[in-house]
């Protein structure tokens, strides 16, 4: 007789003694599901791994540190067979027909009353696949479907016109440093529920080749400014669209908070009454430095690391940076926005004790296909970036870290 699929169900187990049996790498993976279910999980299992015995030391779980025994499935209403002992699997497994427990079986899906599915989560949706044939036991084929699936819902491929979602008023939404698969995957759906997108030049370019015909792309940079100033215009921009009802993003590169001027534009959009929501990015200070195989603390090289905004030079009335103590410190300096400034910056970090041997790296395009690296000390890094003709955007990484590691593609 052929096999009948089996019957998808989601479980409510708030505050219902689920036991879990054996505290292994199938516990570890499967707890913190059940414990975000509000179950009231039991474990029954003389040893645990660090990261169970963690969960029972916190009071996420109550833990019985001994084998099983019978009669510890009488009161469950769920139960999840994860031993290395096929005698105590086995006795579980009929205890729990005998009390009708729906039971899962690590060791032998056959042998079990429940499967566990491959679940996944996106904005209120979870995703859990169950094969009908053979393969619906192959958790590698039930993963590879629900991580698909997941990912459709995330980036907004797999909803239909008629029923995308949209998220009122604006997001001011941190694309990252250049590379369009380093946006976040929050940053990517609300992309894809825009009816409007505020670009920077500096954001990922890439992702607006990806946005629906009926998306409206403006580049921040060419907005009339007429009597406004540049970030005035955009923040009129802003609330325009969003009052005719649209659903806005402000996409720039980067983080918003980090010299993205993200807080004019959210207390703007506040002072208008328009809701705003702020999805941080993967900021260039860091992520950058790190593509180029520079690590911005390393153990016994740096402790500490400074990010400071170079667009105006050191000798400069409106500068708020105190370059004299950072040329004391012996952490690494990374600096966005500087390098027509970095020989005046170079100068002063000397003029107040920095040694004009030390390393400097500067990063430009980073993490696209037109990144390039030019490494120089404070001594010859302005003569460097006249010759080698660095241009912006491009990242500034000073101190030891810069000769840590091996340069990407090199080996060296």
């Amino acid at each position: 007789m052929a096999e009948h699929p089996a019957y998808p169900v989601g479980l409510r187990l708030t505050g219902r003694r689920v036991v879990v049996l054996g505290g292994g790498q199938v516990a570890q993976r499967r707890l913190p599901a059940l414990i975000a279910a509000g179950a009231d999980v039991h474990l029954v299992s003389p040893e645990a791994t660090p990261s169970v015995e963690a969960m029972a030391d916190t009071g996420e779980i109550t833990w019985h540190r001994r084998p099983y025994q019978d009669g510890d499935l009488a009161d469950a209403w769920y139960a999840l067979i994860a031993t290395s002992d096929a005698a105590a699997n086995h006795a579980a497994s009929t205890e729990a027909e005998r009390h009708r427990v729906w039971c899962v079986r690590s060791d032998d899906a056959d042998a079990a009353t429940a499967w566990t599915p491959a679940t996944g989560h996106s904005e209120g949706v979870t995703v859990a696949v169950l094969t009908t044939d053979a393969r619906g036991r192959d958790p590698r084929h039930t993963a590879a479907i629900r991580d698909a699936v997941v990912e459709g819902l995330r980036d907004g491929t797999l909803v239909a016109p008629h029923h995308r979602t949209r998220t009122p008023g604006v997001a001011l939404v941190g694309g990252g440093p250049g590379d369009p698969d380093l946006i976040t995957v929050r940053g990517r759906r609300l992309l894809a529920e825009a009816d409007v997108v505020i670009a920077d030049r500096l954001g990922p370019r890439d992702l607006l080749a990806e946005l629906p015909p009926h998306v409206e792309v403006i580049d921040a940079a060419k907005i009339p400014y007429g009597r406004f100033m540049a970030q005035e215009a955009i923040n009129n921009a802003l609330i325009e669209h969003a009052k005719q009802g649209k659903s806005v993003v402000r996409l720039k590169g980067g983080d918003p908070y980090v010299f993205g001027r993200g807080m004019e534009e959210l207390q703007a959009l506040a002072e208008a009454g328009i809701p705003c929501t702020v999805v941080p990015g993967i900021s260039s200070s860091i992520s950058v430095p790190g593509a180029a195989g520079i690590p911005v603390t390393h153990r016994g090289v740096a402790h500490e690391f400074t990010v400071v905004s170079g667009h105006v030079a050191p000798d400069d009335e409106r500068s708020l940076v105190d370059w004299p103590s950072l040329a004391k410190l012996t952490g690494t300096l990374v600096i966005l926005m500087g390098v027509d400034k970095i020989g005046k910056i170079a100068e002063t970090l000397v003029a107040h004790g920095k040694s004009p041997d030390t390393p400097v790296a500067l990063v430009q395009e980073g993490t696209t296909a037109a990144q390039r690296r030019v490494d120089a000390t404070l001594a010859t890094v302005a003569e460097t970036v006249r010759a080698e003709e660095v241009k912006p955007p491009a990242v500034i990484v000073i101190g030891e870290v810069v000769t840590v590691g091996p340069r990407p593609g090199t080996g060296q």
